[in-house]
């Protein structure tokens, strides 16, 4: 019978419950102990990093649109507000993981609801990191070999540097691209070894946001950006509509909770985990915040959805090209640098689906590989042929976010299976689920307007 102080892998002893590698205090066996003995335990620089790049991915593009939508002051508060929710949420998942021993996500919501909720947490892992990472081969694309989607064609970098080829079209790019950077990045078995390639990424994320404000600084001290809306513009019913749509992209900024118990299992000391979610979120928030306030200052009222493809035209000053290509370019390989950390968790949770009663992943190199080819491949034949799912991911992407982010650590402290909860972490927890299923109910159906009106404006004239 196994003590309340036994080990976590004996209390889980499932795949799907278990981190992708055993946590560096349990003892290996003897054939894996040489292969891992070098490895004392991830650092505190390297788990910010690898956090902080869970979090800023393609979402950031879309921030300055909503900032359009909301205006400046909503818009800000509301991304601070975002970020203390996640963190808050966070420390209520690894409050009730400590409290059982739980080593991953799964392993908590089976604690609290069983079998259904350890896989209903493993489907919206599934779908929103699939969705996630096909949206990143899309937009990859679109930056070095162009889009021709929407009716028009927009020239990609390779085209605008070397002209039009059939070694810088769409499904070569993306084919070199997978198999030279995210296969072999694929591979690692330990989210620690992707630390300096996170930090990478961090670092281009920066970049482009020293870029934008930079842009926006010159021409505002220049008088060519006009005073930009503080407050949002609701003159009528269907403009209040309008305003909810903006506030999904903002609760779902900082979802990263499916890659903190693997962060936090590999860490040198344990009680780090607090400190980095802290310094991960502020880092994030500071990006998030610039990058808001720059880029709406900068395109004002012409800010697009994705405020990339407003980097394609001339932004009135010396050296526009070539800010643009530094912009477009810098932002590509960034998302390349964050799609290993996003497919990390889509692997170890598909596993857990598939495989729950297997031996630990870490320990199977040929369901290892398979099963990151196979993935790869989907995501690649996806990209290449499904150019636009924009739409799609909104209804099932979004959705599934807001209850890896919100609902389901809500959920597990109002059932506090163990009776650890306080009544401020219950009304915290109502206020999460309100909220997030507001918001999220208000989107959709805004969304689903505007689409449906959209198709049937023509009929109307």
């Amino acid at each position: 019978m196994t003590t309340a102080a036994g080990p976590a892998t004996e209390r889980f002893p499932e795949s799907s419950s278990a981190p992708l590698l055993p946590t560096k205090q349990l003892a290996a066996p003897s054939d894996e102990a040489a292969a891992f003995h070098e490895f004392n335990g991830a650092s505190f620089p390297g788990a910010v990093f690898n956090l902080s790049t869970t979090i800023v991915g393609a979402g950031i593009m879309a921030l300055p649109a909503t900032m359009k939508v909301l205006g400046l002051v909503p818009g800000l508060v509301m991304i601070v507000l975002a970020a203390f929710l996640t963190d808050a949420s966070i420390e209520l998942l690894m409050r009730f993981s400590r409290a059982v021993g739980a080593p991953s996500y799964g392993a908590v919501m089976g604690d609290a609801f069983g079998w259904w909720g350890r896989r209903l947490l493993q489907v919206c892992v599934v779908v929103n990191n699939v969705g996630v990472m096909i949206v990143y081969m899309i937009i990859i694309g679109d930056v070095l070999s162009g889009t021709s989607s929407g009716g028009e064609h927009h020239y990609g970098v390779l085209e605008g540097w070397f002209g039009t080829h059939w070694w810088n079209g769409r499904f070569f790019v993306l084919l070199v691209t997978t198999l030279a950077v995210f296969t072999p990045l694929a591979c690692f078995k330990r989210v620690d070894s992707l630390s300096y390639t996170s930090a990478v990424s961090v670092a281009l994320a920066v970049v482009f946001v020293v870029i934008t404000a930079g842009i926006a600084i010159v021409k505002l001290i220049r008088g060519q950006i006009p005073m930009p809306k503080l407050f949002p513009e609701v003159p009528d019913l269907a403009s209040v509509w309008e305003l909810f749509t903006a506030v999904p992209v903002l609760v779902t900024a900082y979802v990263c909770h499916y890659n903190v118990h693997p962060i936090h299992n590999e860490l040198k000391e344990s009680s780090q985990i607090k400190p980095i979610v802290h310094t991960s979120l502020a880092l994030c928030s500071t990006v998030y915040i610039t990058t808001s306030f720059f880029g709406y200052l900068l395109f004002g009222e012409s800010t697009l959805s994705d405020v990339l493809a407003n980097f394609d035209s001339n932004l009135g000053i010396p050296y526009s090209s070539v800010l643009n290509d530094a912009v477009r370019v810098s932002y590509a390989v960034h998302l390349m640098l964050v799609f290993p950390m996003i497919f990390h968790a889509l692997r170890l949770n598909l596993d857990g689906l598939l495989f729950s009663s297997a031996r630990p992943l870490s320990s199977d190199n040929t369901r290892f590989g398979v099963m990151t080819a196979v993935l790869l491949l989907v995501i690649f034949v996806s990209a290449n042929f499904i150019p636009s799912i924009w739409d799609a991911f909104q209804f099932t992407g979004a959705t599934a976010a807001v209850c890896i982010a919100f609902i389901f650590p809500a959920a597990i402290t109002l059932r506090d299976p163990h009776s650890i909860a306080k009544k401020w972490d219950k009304i915290l927890a109502v206020f999460m689920i309100v909220l997030a299923v507001t918001s999220n109910v208000v989107a959709v159906y805004s969304d689903a307007y505007s689409i449906f009106h959209k198709k049937s404006a023509p009929s109307q004239a």
